[in-house]
C-alpha cells in the first residue's frame, strides 16, 4: 500500500517511517533453520545446517520416505512443511508450466497453479526451467517462467500479482530457454533477463528488476552490463561487504557484476570471458569465488575458476583477484565452500576440490560425463545427481573423495544425441538436472521422472530460526547520495493520475528516509509534476519520458510511458524521420520511419541475424477483447523475403515470405498451437494483416486472422481461426517481423471488438 507523505510532516514521523523501512528490510530470511527456500538454500550457498542424513538410500525403499510422479528439470524448495517445485503439465495445445505444493511429510499433492506459455520460442522441453523462490515472512512463492512472467502465489496456490517483462519490458526470448529463479531479499523479489525496452533501454542489454514482493510495484531496474553475447540464468547472492549490502552475479557479457540490493546501484565489474554466464558465484568473507566454462579472455583454454576480492569499487583489474585457474570448465554447475576447500562439478562431471587460499588442485572425482546439477554440502557430505541418471552421497575430505552410495535411477533405454536443432542429448533415462533441497532430515531429489524423499518417514525436529539481520540503518547525518522514486517503470493513461513515492538513500545503499519535499521536474513528458504526484496532459496523447524528483542536488527518475485507451491508430506522420514511436517496446534500432513517395512508413531495417526478429508492442499488458491491424510491404533480395505479423492478446498472425504461408499462433514452436494455409506473398506489394482477439464465455479464446491485397476490400471470410482451450485473457498489441531485408509498415489500428 501506497505510503501518503504529508509536506510539513514533523520530524518524528519521518522517524517512523525510516524504522519501519529499516525493521521490514532487515527481516531474517527463515522463520525456520530448517527451511530451504531458496533453490541454493537458505545462506544461497548450497550448505545446510541439518545433522543426521542419510549415506544411503535405494529406490526400492531403503532410507525412502516417499515418492511422487512429478519430475521436472529445476530445484524444489521447501518451506513450513511444504515441498514447492516448479514443471510442466500437460502436451501439445495444453501443455503448461506448473507450480505444484506437495506435504513434505507424505508427498500428497496439496495443490497446482498452472501458467500459460506464450509470445516465447522456448521448446516445450525447457520450459520450467527456473526454480521456485519463497518468502519464510509471508509464506508466498514466486516463479519465474518461459515466457519471462513473474508471477506471486500465495501459500495456497492463489495468485497475487504478476508482471509479464515480455510485454511490459521488452524481455527477448530465444530458443535456449535460460530463465533464471528468483530471489527474496528484503521487501524486494529480484530477476534479471535480456531486455530490449523504450529511451534509454531500447539497446539490448541484461537487466534486473527488484519488484515490490507483496504488490508487484517496480521498484528499481539496473543494467549494470554491456552487449549480451547469450541468454543466460545465473541467480543473484547477496551480501554484506565493508558495510554495503549487494547481490552479485555473472552476466550475459561475461563479467560479474555487483549492485547495492536496496537500489541497484553498480558498485563493481570483473570480466572473465567472452560469453554469458550461467552459473551462480559463492561468497566467503570479503571473496567472490566465479567460474565459467567458455572461452577466456587471455588465454586459449576453455574455463576459468577465479577468486574475487569483491572489496573494489568500478571496473576491477587483476589487481582484484587473488587467484584463477584456467582449464576448469564449470559453467553450469555452481561451486560451494568447505572451510577451507572449493568444490567445483565441471560439465563433464568431474568433481574438483581447491584449495580456498591458493586455488590449488586438492583432488578430483569422477562421477559422470554430463553435468547440470549443483552439488549440496549438508552433514558433511555432498549430495549430487548428473545428467547420466545417477545420484551419489559423497564423503569430501581434504586427501580425496569417498562414494558412500552411487544410485542409477533409471538406466538408459535410447539415446537421440543431438535433435535436428542441434540441441543436448534427449535420453529416455531419469536424468537429474536441478539440485536437491535439504530439510529436517531429508533429501529432496527432482528427476526428469519423479521427486524423491530420502531419509526417516518421521521427519527431524525442526532447527532453530538462524536470523541473519541485515544492517540497513545509515551513519547519524549520513548524506543522500541515492534518490528513488517508486514506481521506477509505469503505464499510465492521458489525464490519469500517478503517485510516487521517494526514497533516500546513503552512499553504502542503506535507506534513510522517505521524502515529501523533493523538487519536482520533466524530461520528454507534458503534464504537470509535483506534491509526489504526476498527471500527463490529458490532450498530448502518446507519450514517453521521464518524471524526476531532487533532493539536495541528487537526481532520481521515474520512467513513464502514457498510452491513451483504444481505439488506436498510428500513420507515423508525426514521427520524425529516423525516429521510433517514443512508448514503443523493442524498436530502437531495428526499426526507423523513412520518407517514402511522399508518405512516412515504419521500416524494419536489415538488421544482423541476432536483431533481424522483433516482436514490439505498443500498448498496456491488460488490454482484451480487441483487433489489430497494419500494412506489410516486403523487399525480396537473394531470393530471400522476411516474415512479418500483427500481435493482439498474445496471439500473433504473420505471412512467412520465404515459405509463402499464413499463420496464426500463441507459441510458435509447440506446432499444436499453430494453424497455417499456404499464403502467395508477393515483394514489394501492400498487405492487410487483421487478427481478431475474442475472450469466449467458457474461458476459451477464439483468435481468427485474415490477409489480403491493402489495395482490395477486405475479404468477409477469415482466413484462419483457432479455439485455444486454454486461454491468453490479456496482453499487449504489437507488431512482428522477422527479416534479413527491409519490411515496411503502415496504418496500424487497434480497435474494441464490437
Amino acid at each position: 500500500m501506497a505510503v501518503k507523505l504529508i509536506m510539513n510532516a514533523i520530524l518524528s514521523k519521518y522517524l517512523s517511517r525510516a524504522l519501519l523501512f529499516f525493521l521490514l528490510a532487515a527481516t531474517c530470511h527463515a522463520s525456520s533453520g530448517s527451511d530451504w527456500p531458496d533453490w541454493r538454500g537458505p545462506a544461497r550457498d548450497g550448505h545446510s545446517a541439518e545433522t543426521g542424513l542419510p549415506t544411503r538410500w535405494s529406490k526400492k525403499g531403503e532410507n525412502l520416505a516417499w515418492k511422487a510422479p512429478y519430475g521436472g528439470r529445476s530445484t524444489p524448495i521447501v518451506m513450513g512443511g511444504r515441498v514447492f517445485l516448479f514443471n510442466t503439465a500437460g502436451e501439445g495445445e495444453t501443455m503448461q508450466e506448473r507450480v505444484m505444493c506437495l506435504n513434505a511429510d507424505t508427498g500428497k499433492l496439496l495443490w497446482e497453479r498452472r501458467l500459460n506459455v506464450y509470445e516465447s520460442d522456448v521448446p516445450p522441453r525447457r520450459i520450467a526451467w527456473s526454480s521456485p523462490a519463497g518468502d519464510p515472512s509471508t509464506g508466498n512463492i514466486y516463479v519465474f517462467g518461459a515466457c519471462n512472467e513473474l508471477t506471486a502465489l500465495s501459500n495456497d496456490g492463489k495468485v497475487l500479482w504478476s508482471r509479464a517483462l515480455t510485454d511490459e519490458f521488452g524481455a527477448w526470448t530465444t530458443h535456449g530457454g535460460r530463465t533464471t529463479s528468483p530471489i527474496i531479499e528484503g521487501n524486494l523479489v529480484i530477476v534479471g533477463t535480456i531486455i530490449e525496452g523504450w529511451g534509454d533501454t531500447a539497446l539490448r542489454r541484461h537487466r534486473f528488476f527488484a519488484f515490490d514482493k507483496r504488490t508487484g510495484e517496480c521498484v528499481w531496474t539496473s543494467a549494470p552490463g554491456g552487449r549480451p553475447y547469450d541468454t543466460v540464468y545465473p541467480t543473484p547472492i547477496a551480501a554484506t561487504i565493508n558495510g554495503t549490502r549487494m547481490i552479485i552475479v555473472g552476466g550475459a557479457d561475461g563479467a560479474v557484476y555487483a549492485m547495492k540490493a536496496q537500489t541497484g546501484e553498480p558498485v563493481w565489474s570483473y570480466a572473465i570471458t567472452k560469453r554469458g554466464i550461467n552459473n551462480c558465484v559463492v561468497i566467503q568473507g570479503n571473496t567472490v569465488f566465479a567460474s565459467h566454462s567458455e572461452e577466456n579472455l587471455d588465454t586459449s583454454e576453455m574455463g576459468l575458476l577465479a577468486a574475487i576480492d569483491a572489496t573494489g569499487k568500478g571496473t576491477l583489474g587483476k589487481d582484484h583477484v587473488k587467484w584463477t585457474v584456467t582449464g576448469v570448465r564449470g559453467g553450469y554447475s555452481s561451486p560451494i565452500v568447505d572451510g577451507d576447500r572449493l568444490y567445483q562439478v565441471d560439465d563433464s562431471a568431474n568433481l574438483f576440490a581447491f584449495d580456498v587460499g591458493t586455488g590449488k588442485e586438492l583432488w578430483k572425482q569422477t562421477l559422470g560425463t554430463l553435468q547440470r546439477a549443483s552439488p549440496v554440502l549438508a552433514d558433511g557430505k555432498i549430495y549430487v545427481g548428473t545428467e547420466n541418471g545417477k545420484f551419489f552421497i559423497l564423503k569430501p575430505g581434504a586427501t580425496g573423495c569417498q562414494i558412500l552410495d552411487e544410485d542409477e535411477l533409471e538406466p538408459v533405454e535410447k539415446v537421440e544425441l543431438k535433435t535436428e536443432a542441434g540441441d543436448e542429448a534427449i535420453t529416455s533415462n531419469e536424468q537429474v538436472l536441478a539440485s536437491v533441497a535439504v530439510s529436517r532430515g531429508r533429501v529432496y531429489l527432482v528427476t526428469t521422472k519423479a521427486v524423491y524423499c530420502i531419509g526417516k518417514k518421521t521427519p527431524s525436529p525442526a532447527l532453530a530460526a538462524v536470523n541473519e539481520t541485515i544492517e540497513n540503518a545509515p551513519a547519524a547525518g549520513a548524506p543522500v547520495t541515492h534518490v528513488q522514486v517508486v514506481p521506477a517503470d509505469l503505464v499510465i493513461k492521458p489525464g490519469e493520475t500517478a503517485k510516487f513515492k521517494v526514497r533516500l538513500f546513503d552512499d553504502h545503499g542503506r535507506f534513510i528516509r522517505e521524502d515529501a519535499s523533493a523538487a519536482w521536474s520533466l524530461d520528454g513528458l507534458k503534464g504537470a509534476a509535483q506534491n509526489n504526484q504526476f498527471i500527463p496532459d490529458a490532450g498530448a496523447g502518446a507519450q514517453a519520458g521521464m518524471v524526476k524528483a531532487t533532493v539536495g542536488g541528487v537526481v532520481g527518475v521515474s520512467r513513464v510511458r502514457v498510452i491513451p485507451p483504444l481505439p488506436m491508430n498510428e500513420t507515423f506522420d508525426g514521427i520524425p524521420v529516423d525516429g521510433v514511436p517514443k512508448h514503443w517496446i523493442s524498436t530502437g534500432g531495428k526499426y526507423s520511419v523513412r520518407e517514402v513517395e511522399g508518405n512516412k512508413l515504419l521500416v524494419k531495417n536489415p538488421n544482423p541475424p541476432a536483431f533481424k526478429r522483433a516482436r514490439s508492442f505498443f500498448s498496456p499488458a491488460d488490454w482484451s477483447d480487441y483487433t489489430t491491424q497494419a500494412d506489410f510491404r516486403a523487399v525480396e533480395k537473394r531470393r530471400q523475403m522476411g516474415d512479418a505479423g500483427v500481435v493482439a492478446q498474445r496471439y500473433e498472425l504473420a505471412i512467412l515470405g520465404s515459405s509463402q504461408k499464413i499463420e496464426l499462433r500463441s507459441w510458435q514452436i509447440e506446432e499444436k498451437r499453430t494453424v497455417s494455409k499456404p499464403f502467395a506473398w508477393k515483394a514489394d506489394t501492400w498487405y492487410r494483416l487483421k487478427i481478431q482477439v475474442e475472450n469466449l464465455p467458457d474461458g476459451k479464446v477464439r483468435a481468427r486472422g485474415k490477409a489480403w491485397l491493402a489495395a482490395e476490400p477486405e475479404p468477409a471470410e477469415w482466413t484462419l481461426e483457432r479455439i485455444d482451450p486454454l486461454g491468453n485473457h490479456h496482453g499487449s498489441a504489437g507488431i512482428f517481423a522477422d527479416a534479413p531485408n527491409e519490411v515496411f509498415i503502415d496504418n496500424i489500428k487497434v480497435t474494441p471488438n464490437k
